[in-house]
């Protein structure tokens, strides 16, 4: 299959794979906001077996086919989320 990787304008570290016939306007309203201006980073023949830096290529393959794109997040979206939830206090009761 062969797919388009978008960066994110907004987000570092963000990336949509999308297949290369779909149009990015296809995209839920969310992913689109998380997109920003969307800049092509990429564009690969992509099937089981190609090595991906950081997805797995089943995965994606399998996410563009049943929801129609795959959303890589950045690699330290753990430790972002930890820094969140540590930031964040109790009201006292």
């Amino acid at each position: 299959m062969l797919v388009t990787i978008y960066r994110s304008s907004v987000k570092d570290g963000l990336y949509v794979y999308l297949a290369s016939t779909q149009e990015l306007a296809s995209l839920p309203a969310p992913v689109m906001k998380q997109l920003g201006a969307p800049e092509i980073a990429m564009e690969i023949e992509l099937d089981k077996n190609r090595k991906l830096s950081i997805a797995d290529a089943s995965e994606v393959l399998e996410a563009i086919e049943n929801q129609g794109f795959y959303v890589q997040m950045p690699n330290d979206i753990e430790a972002v989320l930890a820094r969140v939830a540590d930031t964040r206090t109790v009201p006292e009761k």
